[in-house]
């Protein structure tokens, strides 16, 4: 059974101006509920994750700011929203979630987090909506706990992944393969193991070609055993942030193609769902959606 990371602090309201992209996180699994592609089962809640397990990742100094909700104010500023116990609550069960995802797709083949792809945290900054990298947590994780030997993270999220870039510099065990706007946010960038820069407005055909090398040559050079996946789907020409053009049909290829490479090369992945700005909340739900219906087709 494909198993999804959900708990209702997901959809945790944001100070004004941050809730609107909230909703999704209670929308994606009703959607998917009420259309028959999950039932009740599929969905799972965890708990907070660990200290010693965000010690794997991030710098103890930086975790003792987050934990005692001492961050400065600039480093608040730089995460994007004021830090408070509900909100770190909500990140620490996120990375928990991809913990727990990351423990069924070894079984399963396929797991995901309605949340998660909190790739812009750094080992010892938060930025971005970003404080604590979920994905790269639970890279470390499977790899201190001998689940894994080497691990590919794909990032298809519009804005460069450069926390996980900057976690993972030196570890050879982890290929990092972000695909994203040039000219987008961050605008420092840090480097992955391969890096793929688009100019604003690239559309559907080009993308798609672009995607298909690049993805050969990761897994080539990667020579993973797990796989995860951050499958944002702000690289719509909806979406408000992108930059880029790409129509949901062609969102729903670039999945394809992701998780068809994973599944004929029986590779376990988890897949976190990561940004989504589209001016209409129907257009990044049923985008995130297509990545679900995509894995029942493929995994059951």
């Amino acid at each position: 059974m494909i198993k999804i990371a959900w708990h209702p602090l997901y959809a945790h309201p944001l100070p004004e101006g941050h809730r609107f992209p909230m909703l999704k996180y209670e929308l994606i699994p009703e959607q998917l509920l009420h259309e028959g592609t999950i039932d009740e089962h599929n969905l799972f809640s965890s708990e907070p994750v660990t200290e010693d397990i965000i010690l794997l990742t991030h710098k103890k100094a930086y975790w003792e700011l987050l934990r005692d909700l001492t961050l400065s104010a600039k480093d608040q500023r730089r995460i994007g929203f004021p830090l408070n116990a509900q909100l770190l609550e909500r990140e620490l069960r996120i990375t928990q979630g991809t913990i727990d995802a990351a423990h069924y797709a070894l079984n399963n083949g396929i797991a995901f987090n309605v949340a998660g792809g909190t790739h812009h945290a750094g080992s010892d900054w938060g930025e971005g909506f970003c404080m604590l990298n979920d994905q790269a947590i639970a890279a470390n994780y499977l790899l201190n706990n001998g689940l894994s030997s080497r691990i590919l993270i794909i990032d298809l999220d519009v804005h460069q992944g450069n926390g996980t870039a900057e976690i993972f510099k030196s570890e050879p065990k982890v290929f990092t393969f972000s695909m994203h706007g040039d000219k987008n946010f961050p605008f420092r960038k840090e480097i992955s193991s391969l890096d793929v820069a688009l100019n604003d407005g690239v559309q559907d055909d080009e993308y798609l070609a672009i995607l298909k090398v690049n993805l050969k040559k990761a897994f080539e050079r990667a020579k993973p055993d797990f796989v995860f996946y951050l499958s944002g789907v702000d690289v719509l020409s909806t979406d408000k942030l992108g930059k880029l053009a790409l129509s949901k049909a062609a969102c729903k290829e670039r999945d394809r193609l992701v998780l068809q490479a994973c599944k004929d090369k029986n590779l376990p992945v988890e897949v976190s769902m990561g940004g989504g700005y589209s001016t209409e909340i129907k257009d990044i739900v049923d985008a995130h959606c297509n990545t679900y219906r995509l894995a029942f087709d493929l995994f059951t």
